[in-house]
């Protein structure tokens, strides 16, 4: 087990309070690498204070860049990753909690950033856009029946799915993924860098309801 993190941890969810509002996640004991990095860091207050730097509406929310933190962490290393853990069960449904990465001609491996996470927001689909997520972006493989009756209904971001480690979900709070989602943005960076900063005030580990 990561060195500060007790066994009583694991029996957490993590409180993440935003300037949009407050939500829930709870990790997932099967990614364990991830869970026991995100609860250190969750620890060592590491998300205090910083802001979400990317946000693209009808797809996700990210954060956990250090350098949209008032105070640096001389600690981190942008170069620092870790092993992915894909989960055939586990899917890009509205609200799952995601490490982010670089792309694949970089990090062929896909492993994971050492602190950056999104949060999916999504988007409700037909059978039609999910057979060509199929087809054109997840290379032929076919998406559980079970996981196309979710994307239709509560809506999502398949074509992530078995690319990206999932490594939780939120258990309340899905309306404050949709208020960060519709702040403005700038034209730099690709279009989804917010124009005003939304910050993560305080990240905190609470007792599992």
């Amino acid at each position: 087990m990561v060195s500060g993190i007790r066994r009583n941890d694991l029996k957490k969810d993590v409180e993440i309070v935003t300037d949009r509002g407050t939500m829930v996640a709870r990790l997932s004991d099967s990614t364990p690498l991830h869970r026991d990095n995100f609860l250190r860091l969750v620890k060592t207050h590491f998300y205090d204070g910083i802001s979400f730097h990317r946000v693209i509406k009808g797809f996700m929310i990210q954060a956990g860049e250090p350098r949209t933190k008032a105070s640096k962490d001389s600690s981190y290393k942008r170069d620092d990753r870790i092993a992915a853990e894909f989960r055939k069960s586990m899917f890009h449904r509205k609200g799952v909690l995601a490490a982010a990465r670089e792309g694949d001609a970089s990090n062929p491996s896909k492993a994971s950033s050492y602190s950056q996470f999104y949060l999916v927001q999504g988007r409700v689909h037909t059978d039609f856009s999910l057979d060509s997520t199929e087809t054109y972006r997840l290379n032929g493989r076919k998406l559980p029946p079970a996981h196309r009756e979710v994307y239709k209904t509560l809506g999502g971001s398949p074509h992530l799915d078995q690319n990206y480690t999932i490594f939780g979900e939120l258990v309340s709070g899905l309306e404050v993924i949709d208020k960060i989602a519709d702040v403005k943005t700038t034209g730099k960076e690709g279009g989804d860098r917010p124009t005003e900063i939304i910050r993560i005030r305080k990240m905190r580990l609470i007792k599992r309801k």
